[in-house]
């Protein structure tokens, strides 16, 4: 009998706390919808722009891949022909060659200069600030002047480049009408840009705890075994990122090589070396006003690039390292 008491009586005493508790979550979940309601608000110019200027022209570029269409007249469901006609069209080859190539030897290089770069920047100490702003300028240049100072700087003849090669006894190449070397002159100006990716390699450098060179001095280390042990594994996440956008952005390479081989009145180069896969969507579409067979195009070169890109984070499961990570 007692304990029946007490039982209903601490029942009768939490029963008042009840509606109490009730309250406090509906506040909750009003205070988190309101929440949410304001963060929809203030990203809804981004998800509007997304979706009227990404995401809707992905959609109908979809659908006129599917179709004959001229940009005049109404587009004509014609299926997979423009699939099919890709595969038949040796220019397409042609084209993914040289943007295949362009890409297997322009990432690694540009990433390696852009590293060996970050790693003096690093040693330089106070003057690091105006360094950092020197390497990073050119990348302010507008593309279409790299495509002309390609041209200025790799001329055969009286170009800069080949006039410092001649000051050591090197006969410079034909830079810009030799099919042989007109990929290589655009794989090295290519380089006049890699101060952004300097400047974010400096940052993951100076965030490598230095504590670890120490250890490492103690233990007898030289340079090259803390760079390869302590900095390249440290760093690592930062390189990745780089070869990733890197590798995307070869992919679309140009507008440099556009300026400097297809630009108005340019007949006099050998523009086939520098037929990119971008440069033909773009004169399939935008010249010869094929806009349905340029939308399959690009669809094509977007499963590439996600092939590519799915790859690359499969393989960097084994050589990237992220901060508190479980190895």
């Amino acid at each position: 009998m007692g304990r029946g008491l007490t039982a209903l009586t601490a029942t009768t005493a939490a029963s008042p706390g009840a509606p109490s508790d009730t309250s406090a979550l509906r506040a909750k979940r009003i205070s988190r919808r309101r929440n949410t309601r304001a963060a929809l608000l203030f990203i809804s110019p981004w998800i509007i722009g997304f979706l009227v200027f990404t995401a809707w022209p992905i959609i109908y570029s979809g659908y006129l891949s599917l179709t004959n269409y001229d940009v005049i007249n109404d587009p004509e469901f014609i299926g997979l022909d423009n699939y099919q006609r890709m595969l038949e069209d040796p220019k397409i080859r042609l084209a993914l060659w040289n943007t295949f190539y362009f890409t297997v030897l322009q990432v690694p290089l540009y990433v390696m200069v852009s590293l060996a770069l970050a790693l003096l920047l690093y040693k330089a100490g106070r003057s690091a600030g105006f360094f950092r702003t020197a390497f990073f300028l050119p990348k302010m240049t507008p593309p279409v002047a790299v495509g002309i100072l390609l041209l200025l700087l790799f001329n055969g003849q009286d170009g800069l480049i080949n006039t410092v090669l001649g000051w050591v006894g090197i006969d410079g190449p034909a830079w810009t009408t030799d099919p042989t070397w007109v990929k290589p002159g655009l794989i090295l100006i290519s380089l006049w840009s890699v101060g952004s990716s300097v400047i974010i390699l400096l940052a993951a450098l100076q965030n490598v705890p230095q504590e670890m060179y120490d250890s490492a001095r103690v233990d007898g280390a030289n340079w090259w075994q803390q760079t390869f042990k302590i900095t390249l594994p440290m760093i690592s996440g930062a390189i990745f990122f780089i070869f990733i956008v890197n590798t995307i952005a070869a992919f679309q390479t140009f507008t440099e090589a556009y300026t400097a081989y297809f630009g108005a009145g340019n007949t006099t180069y050998s523009n086939d070396a520098a037929l990119f896969y971008v440069i033909y969507l773009f004169q399939q579409g935008f010249e010869f006003l094929n806009m349905g067979y340029a939308s399959a195009m690009a669809w094509l070169l977007f499963l590439i690039i996600m092939v590519f890109t799915a790859v690359q984070m499969t393989i960097s499961k084994r050589f990237v390292y992220y901060e508190g990570e479980q190895r």
